[in-house]
C-alpha cells in the first residue's frame, strides 16, 4: 500500500492549507481513507476519514473548519484545512484500511497502512 502526503508547512493562525495523500491505484476505491495527526507529547488522534461509499466523518475540535475529500481521477486523498489554531500544529499522517464498519468508526480505531507524514506548523 503506498500512501505518501504532502501539503505541510507553516502557517499563521487563521490561515489555511491542503494536505493530499497520494494512493496506489489498488488501494483507492476499496479502501478507507483518513488523516490522523500526532503533536508532540500527545497521542495520535482521529481528524477526518472516508469510507468506500464517500461518507465522511470529522473530529469534533475541526469542524467547520476542515474538509476531507478525494479526486478519484488523480487517487488523491485531501484536506483542507482552514481557520488553522496553533492547537493544530501536528504532524499530519494519511492512513488506509481494506474494509471499515463506518467512517465514525475507522477515525477511531488503529489503520494499518500508513504514509510517512507531513509536519503542519501554526503560528499564533
Amino acid at each position: 500500500v503506498y500512501l505518501m502526503e504532502s501539503g505541510g508547512g507553516s502557517v499563521q493562525a487563521g490561515g489555511g492549507l491542503r494536505l493530499s495523500c497520494e494512493v496506489s491505484g489498488d488501494v483507492y476505491s476499496r479502501y478507507c481513507l483518513a488523516w490522523f495527526r500526532q503533536a508532540p507529547g500527545k497521542e495520535r488522534e482521529g481528524v477526518a476519514a472516508i469510507d468506500n461509499d464517500g461518507t465522511t466523518d470529522l473530529a469534533d475540535s475541526v469542524q467547520g473548519r476542515f474538509t476531507i475529500s478525494k479526486d478519484n481521477a488523480k487517487n488523491i486523498l485531501y484536506l483542507q484545512m482552514n481557520s488553522l489554531k496553533p492547537e493544530d500544529t501536528a504532524m499530519y499522517y494519511c492512513a488506509a484500511e481494506v474494509a471499515c464498519p463506518s467512517a465514525y468508526v475507522f477515525r477511531l480505531g488503529r489503520p494499518t497502512n500508513w504514509g510517512q507524514g507531513t509536519q503542519v506548523n501554526v503560528s499564533s
